[in-house]
C-alpha cells in the first residue's frame, strides 16, 4: 500500500517524512524501520493490515496505571521499529527478519479488528503496541479513526520518535500515550538507539499541550542510564515541562537481544524511585514487586488509593477517581 508522509525527488528518489530519520531512498531501498520502501518512486508500506499480535491485556500491562485502571484493552501490533535498541524486549517483531515476518504475520482489516474489539464486553478500547506503532502509521490511523467513531478509547505505546506533522494529526485520534524515554542523554540515544533525544522530548510536550493523557516509561539499565545526576536532570525536566502529576514507570531491565548487562537490581530501582519522588507524585517500579512502593498513594493526605501487585489492582479509597479521604483528584480517566 502507498504510505503517507513522503516527498518525491528527482530520479525517482523519495524522502520519508514520517520520523526524524527523514530517510532518503533510491528506488528499491528500504528505510531504517525495515518496513517502508521506495518502489518506483513511491513510498510503500509492508505492514498495512499486517498483524503480528492481537490480544486482550490488562491496561496496566501497557503500562498505563492512571487511565481507566483495572480495565482491559484489546492490543494490536505489527512489525518494525525506527530505533535499533540492542536491549529490545520485543526484538523478534521490532527487528524482524523476512522469514519471521512471513511466518508470524496475520491479515486483518480495520473492520475485523474493530468488530473484535466491540464483541468483548470487558474491553475499553484499542491499544497500538508490541512493536513501534509509528512505522504502522497508515493502518493505525485507520483503526484509530474507526475506533473513535465507535466510542472506544485509543492508546499508543511508542518510542515517540516521530515528526511533528504526523504526530499532530495522530493526536486527534489517540486518547492516551505511554512514551518510552530511553535515557536523558543524547549520546546514549545516538549510540544505542540510532536516534536522538530532542524529537522524543518534543513529542512529550506536544502530547501534553494537545490535552491528551500521557505516561512515561524509563527502562533502567545498570551502568548505562541509572546515573543519579543525569536521572535527576530527567526528573527536573519532566516536572518543569509536563508537571508533577505525570506518571513515571521505572521498568526493570532484563538481558535480551544483543545486550548482556545483568538485570536491574531492586536497590537501583528503589534509589531512582526516591529521586523521582522528590518532584513527581506518581512513580511506579515495573517488571518487579518491591514492597511498600508499588501502590497508588494520595500525594496530599497519604491514603492508599489503589493497592497494586503486578497487573492486579484493588481500589481502596476511591469511588470516582478522587481520594475518598481528602477529595484530591487521582485518576482523570476512571470507571468502576
Amino acid at each position: 500500500m502507498k504510505a503517507a508522509y513522503f516527498t518525491s525527488l528527482e530520479e525517482n528518489k523519495i524522502r520519508c517524512m514520517l520520523c526524524p530519520h527523514n530517510c532518503l531512498l533510491k528506488p528499491g531501498e528500504t528505510g531504517k524501520c525495515k518496513v517502508r520502501h521506495n518502489i518506483d518512486g513511491t513510498m510503500q508500506t509492508d505492514v498495512y493490515e499486517n498483524v503480528s499480535a492481537l490480544a486482550l491485556d490488562p491496561i496496566e500491562k501497557k503500562p498505563l496505571y492512571h487511565f481507566y485502571p483495572g480495565t482491559q484493552i484489546l492490543s494490536v501490533g505489527s512489525f518494525g521499529c525506527n530505533m535499533q535498541c540492542p536491549f529490545c524486549q520485543n526484538y523478534e517483531i521490532s527487528q524482524p527478519s523476512v522469514s519471521i515476518m512471513n511466518r508470524r504475520k496475520n491479515h486483518f482489516t480495520s473492520r475485523q479488528i474493530l468488530h473484535e474489539a466491540q464483541q468483548i464486553s470487558s474491553n475499553t478500547g484499542l491499544a497500538f503496541t508490541y512493536n513501534e506503532p509509528i512505522v504502522w502509521y497508515e493502518f493505525m490511523m485507520e483503526m484509530a479513526v474507526n475506533a473513535k467513531k465507535s466510542g472506544l478509547s485509543t492508546v499508543m505505546v511508542s518510542n515517540g520518535y516521530i515528526n511533528r506533522a504526523p504526530l499532530l494529526e495522530l493526536i486527534k485520534y489517540i486518547d492516551a500515550f505511554n512514551i518510552d524515554l530511553k535515557a536523558f542523554n543524547n549520546d546514549f540515544y545516538r549510540q544505542y538507539t540510532g536516534a536522538g533525544i530532542k524529537p522524543v522530548l518534543n513529542t512529550l510536550k506536544d502530547i501534553q499541550s494537545g490535552g491528551k493523557y500521557l505516561e512515561i516509561t524509563y527502562l533502567v539499565i545498570p551502568d548505562y542510564n541509572d546515573m543519579h545526576d543525569e536521572f535527576r536532570d530527567c526528573i527536573n525536566w519532566i516536572n518543569d515541562n509536563l508537571g508533577p502529576d505525570i506518571v513515571l514507570h521505572l521498568s526493570r531491565y532484563f538481558p535480551n537481544y544483543n545486550f548482556s548487562a545483568p538485570p536491574t537490581p531492586s536497590s537501583t530501582l528503589k534509589d531512582l524511585f526516591y529521586i523521582a519522588r522528590e518532584k513527581l507524585n506518581f512513580v511506579y517500579p515495573g517488571n518487579i514487586n518491591i514492597t511498600g512502593i508499588m501502590d497508588t498513594v494520595c500525594p496530599d493526605c497519604g491514603s492508599v488509593i489503589t493497592s497494586r501487585s503486578g497487573y492486579r489492582i484493588k481500589h481502596l479509597n476511591t469511588e470516582d477517581g478522587s481520594c475518598s479521604k481528602c477529595g484530591r483528584l487521582i485518576y482523570r480517566h476512571f470507571s468502576r
